[in-house]
């Protein structure tokens, strides 16, 4: 009988410890979740870069990872920019000294602008950005599941967003830059 209770207890012992290994296998995160964005900055035609946005738990969409895509060379090179950001009180822009990508400044600057946006209930899957005849055109995506839409932005936010994001093109005299426009998947955002 004392043979029985020890082998069951071998056999019930080696099914948790089975069962602990399996479920801790699922608990690991499954970053197969990606969206592939077309990012096009100008001034050069069709200069065309592909980033790819992987989705976590902690970190949202708008976090995008820029890849230069096959047709351009790899580079480590960084410029200086400088971005604007709202104070608290959402009554001036503070300019900031940043490095972004040399290849793709203007898509870096505004990546930084969203990314210090982007929070829990209103949330970016990605963006482009078009230069032509100095005017910048910023193209919004907001995810799917965001629990708020653009058109729900308090002054100070939209401030706080498009203030900074046409403050930071528009005074980095690099690019050219007179004006900017918003669109959300191509619409323009009327503010």
């Amino acid at each position: 009988m004392n043979k029985v209770i020890n082998a069951s207890k071998k056999y019930i012992f080696s099914v948790i410890v089975l069962a602990i290994a399996a479920s801790l296998g699922s608990c690991s995160s499954n970053s197969t979740d990606e969206a592939k964005l077309n990012i096009t900055t100008s001034p050069t035609p069709n200069s065309e870069t592909t980033a790819t946005a992987t989705q976590s738990p902690t970190q949202s969409a708008a976090r995008l990872n820029v890849q230069p895509n096959s047709e351009s060379p790899i580079t480590d090179k960084t410029v200086n920019v400088t971005l604007y950001t709202s104070d608290a009180q959402c009554q001036e822009l503070i300019p900031q000294k940043t490095t972004v990508p040399a290849q793709e400044p203007v898509t870096g600057a505004v990546g930084k602008i969203l990314d210090q946006r982007d929070n829990g209930d209103f949330s970016f899957s990605g963006y482009r950005v078009n230069i032509k005849n100095g005017v910048a055109t910023v193209d919004l995506r907001l995810t799917p599941n965001s629990q708020r839409q653009i058109t729900s932005l308090s002054s100070c936010e939209q401030f706080a967003l498009f203030g900074s994001l046409r403050k930071t093109l528009t005074s980095n005299p690099q690019w050219g830059i007179k004006d900017v426009r918003f669109t959300e998947q191509g619409k323009d955002i009327v503010l």
